[in-house]
């Protein structure tokens, strides 16, 4: 188990190693498909820490994902005008509104309720479809027709090239698998995993496990908003479909397909099923549709881990074999 683990985080270095060298040889119409989806594998990324690694199944996290990008949109085309129209004032208000409403949501489903499972998932899928509807009929968001213009990447006024744009993204990318592994492989994900395996058994322990989930929810809802505004700034336009059922289904099949309690496995997800389905949309029309579905049903119903989650699998923290070697010696 070991050998397989470290071969795990060698196929982790090498993968992201390879995004960096695309960087370098791909053409720019790849890059710029590839910066688009670097948004949506951190969305993925922050789904995989509440479901992969907590247990907690949403259905909503598309709210806090289009509330980060029609924050981001609102202050970079000026339409908050005590706030100003800079891209640093965007990315902040796009990471506090998301922080603000999954913390709220956090607040009454976790602490306030107590609920869990299916309960948490159908609050959450009933949510986004109030999100959307309200969204869609918000005629200062644009309604149906959503907000244009958004601006791209710039430095001193001037619109960044794509490659350019493409390594920013990689870096950012990187920087919240970086934190979020640390956060994972620190005691408070052991906790977290802990409550996925039997929350009850963690709370007779003496821990609070509502209060571990919604700081966990509170970090995915975060991500899920920058998430959200990085893609604003790719695409340069935001639609209500950012903030509904659709895409938190999508996130959660590409987390699935590549491996939910997998960090770069639910990356690499985000990547690989939304390429394909651009591809096989293409050559074979709507049924493409049941061709991820298949492909969706086969990897939950194969493996929890998903297609990439057994490769990728980091090796565990240090301490676990400290602590073992410890008990050895006892025993």
């Amino acid at each position: 188990m070991t050998a397989v683990r470290r071969h795990g985080l060698f196929l982790t270095v090498a993968i992201w190693l390879l995004l960096l060298l695309a960087g370098l040889v791909v053409d720019e119409w790849v890059l710029a498909l590839l910066a688009t989806y670097f948004a949506y594998g951190i969305f993925a990324m922050g789904l995989s820490l509440i479901w992969g690694q907590a247990g907690v199944l949403s259905f909503g996290q598309a709210i806090f994902f289009g509330a980060g990008a029609y924050s981001f949109a609102l202050v970079t085309l000026g339409m908050l005008p005590w706030l100003g129209d800079s891209i640093a004032m965007g990315f902040l208000l796009a990471l506090a509104v998301p922080t603000l409403l999954s913390g709220l949501v956090a607040w009454v489903t976790f602490a306030g309720r107590g609920l869990s499972g299916a309960h948490f998932a159908i609050v959450t899928l009933c949510a986004a479809a109030v999100a959307e509807t309200a969204v869609t009929r918000a005629d200062f968001l644009g309604g149906y027709n959503g907000l244009f213009g958004v601006p791209p990447m710039m430095i001193g006024g001037e619109m960044l090239e794509v490659s350019a744009q493409y390594f920013i993204m990689l870096l950012v990318a990187l920087g919240v698998f970086a934190v979020l592994s640390l956060i994972i492989r620190s005691p408070y994900g052991t906790l977290l995993q802990a409550i996925r395996e039997d929350e009850n058994r963690v709370a007779h322990l003496g821990y609070d496990t509502r209060w571990l989930k919604s700081v966990a929810f509170i970090i995915a809802g975060a991500l899920s908003g920058l998430a959200g505004a990085l893609f604003a700034m790719q695409f340069g336009f935001v639609s209500p479909s950012l903030v509904g059922f659709a895409l938190s289904t999508q996130v959660l099949i590409w987390v699935a397909v590549g491996g939910r309690s997998v960090l770069m496995a639910a990356f690499l997800g985000a990547l690989i099923v939304p390429g394909a389905e651009n591809t096989l949309s293409n050559i074979l029309g709507d049924i493409w549709l049941l061709l991820i579905g298949a492909l969706f049903v086969l990897a939950v119903v194969a493996s929890r881990n998903g297609v990439l989650g057994a490769l990728l699998r980091l090796p565990d923290p240090a301490r676990f074999g400290r602590n073992a070697g410890s008990e050895t010696q006892k025993g």
